[in-house]
């Protein structure tokens, strides 16, 4: 069954983002699938974490929009920490990267998502 986790807290170690999964489960067995979506309905990004027999949606709505401008400043793949467990989600970057520039001025993905995107991301696509 299909799982989203919706990021809501991240802190900077080691001039490297962390973003924390608080979630109830003993013992998830999710790796990092490299693939990072956009969702113009919900206005997120989601990140793909493979289950096993599934993916899991780790969810980025437009409140923690500013932690990604960052990566894409930093140019890293953030961490992921899950209880004691830290993950870094590979290919985080460049598919960040991608999708914003990709969003820019594309209006298949509904114009109000777009001023959005823009907006958030004003400092990179000014670059």
């Amino acid at each position: 069954m299909r799982k989203i986790y919706t990021i809501e807290t991240s802190n900077f170690e080691q001039d490297q983002l962390h973003f924390s999964l608080n979630d109830n489960e003993v013992n998830l067995q999710l790796k990092p699938a490299g693939q990072l979506i956009a969702d113009s309905d919900d206005f997120a990004f989601i990140y793909l974490l493979d289950a096993g027999e599934d993916y899991h949606y780790l969810r980025f709505p437009p409140s923690s929009w500013e932690n990604l401008v960052h990566i894409l400043q930093k140019k890293k793949d953030p961490i992921l920490r899950i209880s004691e467990e830290a993950i870094e989600l590979t290919n985080f970057y460049d598919e960040l990267e991608m999708l914003v520039y990709n969003i820019e001025g594309n209006y298949n993905y509904g114009a109000e998502f777009v001023q959005t995107v823009e907006q958030h991301f004003k400092a990179i696509l000014a670059e």
